[in-house]
């Protein structure tokens, strides 16, 4: 008997608790060799005005065992309670987000009987950063943020992901035709390490026709990585077209830990009636069990979970008259896929483990890179009731100084001045943009003194951004119609 896998678990909330204990009945009937800890977060743990939701000895379980298999939970309503997936992720470094959607046809509906598409989304950054003000009455910022780690990090994990899975493609997609720095860097990044990996075919979608193209013809696609947005999103799409969002596992892999759960909710209404299909976080065990290179359990459980499947045996969320044979709760469920260990599917694919290695993150450093950086200018961020750029501009010009001069005003992406187009909606939030009258660097004195003059003319500078070159090149987005 191999030795047993330390792993951390937390039962949940709503739900939770009956999938879980459906769950692990099956792995560990199926032979998983596991040493269980268990914790409580979530609902219990915010009231306790942990916000949080989780306690830090918790987190001391899940440093130790580095493996954590999470039911899901449930956030109470209102304000000033965090994320327990996001403070999770963060805390851990679990950087990709692995997702597979699979269709299984003809036992449970879906439009595409042969999708199967695993989604590889970034963790940790994008807007999901959680960067954001209120910079006037009427004007709210969020920060997206796109490192050159960050994306290396995901994207090289997509393309080891493909190769260790025999998957024969990668696709990118993002926004960089108006995203062109932060999208931009992304694409960049993605064609950089897919020349590693010459074997596998590598292509790149603009997110929104790449989503549609995905929900209309999904087996165009193989493996798929996106920045943290569209990857929430667009993971939430595949699952549901390939059958149900109940029947999709989730993986959050980082260099040192991993944690594993269903993309659903707590499903309180549902909770205690033993209703709830506990699939969904099975599938996620199943990646647990791969990572953690107990692979025969992993497809030992998996078959006898698509067996039951092909056999008819369906809670209520996907029985089908005419094609399911038999209605069960969770409990009934998680003993049908117990009484079918050892046996393998008909027609759908039997899943195969046993060549799959430890599915872990890729340990490559990620590239730092260093260029000559050069100050150029400034953009001042002024909030003006009046939002009035002729006004605005009056005011700033005398204030430039001869080392820097006012070359544009912005009202939400759109210059207003000079030669503004006519028709513009302005709000009360102004980008004004300095440069060196040249070309050439400046100082942040000459910024540092700009802004104080700005300050002493009574004008309310909400936010400042220095504008650098980087080799020369431009490190600044232009305004539309600048």
């Amino acid at each position: 008997m191999s030795q047993k896998v330390p792993i951390t678990v937390a039962h949940g909330d709503g739900i939770g608790p009956e999938i879980m204990a459906a769950t692990l009945e099956i792995i560990q009937a199926a032979g998983a060799q596991l040493d269980i800890e268990t914790i409580e977060v979530g609902e219990k743990v915010y009231l306790k005005g942990i916000s949080a939701g989780i306690e830090p000895s918790a987190f001391d379980s899940i440093r130790r065992t580095k493996v954590f298999l999470k039911a899901p939970i449930t956030t109470p309503q209102g304000g000033g309670f965090k994320s327990l997936n996001v403070t999770t992720r963060k805390t851990f470094g679990l950087y990709a987000n692995v997702r597979p959607c699979v269709s299984y046809h003809p036992y449970i509906r879906t439009k595409h009987p042969v999708m199967d598409v695993v989604i590889v989304r970034e963790n940790e950054e994008d807007l999901y950063a959680g960067v954001e003000y209120q910079q006037s009455p009427n004007v709210m910022q969020s920060i997206k943020l796109i490192t050159r780690p960050g994306t290396e990090r995901i994207c090289r994990y997509a393309f080891d992901y493909a190769v260790r899975n025999n998957r024969k493609k990668v696709t990118c997609f993002t926004k960089d035709n108006i995203m062109k720095m932060s999208d931009g860097l992304f694409h960049k990044i993605f064609d950089e390490v897919g020349a590693e990996y010459p074997s596998v075919e590598k292509e790149h979608w603009i997110v929104d026709i790449g989503a549609a193209k995905l929900a209309d013809t999904p087996e165009a696609f193989d493996v798929v990585v996106m920045p943290n947005l569209y990857g929430d999103i667009l993971s939430d799409v595949a699952a549901q077209i390939a059958g149900s969002v109940g029947l999709a596992g989730s993986a959050n892999i980082g260099t040192g830990a991993a944690m594993f759960e269903a993309i659903h909710g707590s499903a309180p209404r549902r909770a205690g009636q033993n209703l709830a299909n506990p699939s969904g976080l099975f599938l996620g065990s199943i990646m647990m069990l791969v990572h953690i290179g107990q692979t025969e359990v992993a497809e030992r459980a998996h078959n006898a979970w698509l067996k039951t499947v092909e056999d008819g045996v369906h809670t209520y969320d996907i029985f089908r008259e005419g094609v399911s044979k038999q209605k069960v709760g969770t409990k009934e469920f998680a003993q049908a896929v117990v009484a079918r260990l050892g046996q393998k599917p008909e027609k759908l694919p039997v899943a195969s483990y046993n060549a799959a290695p430890k599915q872990t993150a890729s340990h490559k450093e990620a590239t730092l890179v260093s260029a000559a950086k050069e100050l150029v200018g400034v953009d001042l961020w002024i909030a003006d009731a009046a939002a009035n750029p002729q006004t605005m501009a009056a005011k700033l010009e005398p204030l430039a100084g001869g080392e820097l001069k006012l070359v544009m005003m912005s009202n939400r992406g759109m210059k207003v001045w000079p030669n503004a187009a006519s028709g513009i909606y302005v709000v009360d939030h102004l980008r004004c943009r300095f440069l060196s009258p040249n070309g050439g660097a400046v100082t942040h004195q000459t910024t540092a003194a700009l802004i104080s003059r700005a300050a002493a003319a009574g004008l309310d500078i909400i936010k400042t951004d220095s504008l650098y070159t980087f080799d020369g090149q431009r490190g600044y987005s232009l305004a539309q119609g600048e």
